[in-house]
């Protein structure tokens, strides 16, 4: 883990068992298990809630993606112009380009009927469609 070679914890034992003395060796050792086993499981219960934190921020931060692109489509749809029939263009180009003429004042004359909608006279037949039906 830290690259420490079995020479070296051999003299880090002789240095205690030194210092120490035979009679309390054992038990320091016991407490420095301890002492290690417990900050081990703290820096694994640390790590474990920072990769759930991690893990829970990038779930935030999906599901947030997620809510702005379903709006952003929302709003387009709301947005986005509805496919509307084309209108004639026809009558404002005559408009434009139509010379003006003054016309002249009419009078006011009496109610009259509507004039007859003229009939279509019936279109050339064309040799390339079917014989149409009488």
């Amino acid at each position: 883990m830290f690259g420490i070679s079995f020479s070296e914890l051999l003299l880090v034992g002789l240095v205690a068992l030194l210092v120490l003395g035979p009679e309390r060796l054992p038990g320091a050792a016991r407490t420095a298990g301890l002492w290690i086993g417990r900050l081990k499981r703290s820096f694994n219960a640390i790590k474990q809630e920072v990769e759930r934190e991690i893990g829970a921020d990038e779930i935030r931060r999906q599901l947030h993606n997620e809510h702005i692109l379903s709006l952003e489509q929302e709003a387009r749809k709301i947005l986005s112009p509805v496919q509307e029939p084309a209108k004639p263009v026809e009558p404002a180009a005559q408009n434009s380009i139509a010379p003006t003429v003054a016309a002249a004042p009419v009078a006011p004359s009496a109610p009259t009927e509507p004039a007859p909608t003229p009939v279509a006279s019936p279109a050339p037949h064309d040799p390339t469609l079917p014989p149409r039906a009488p």
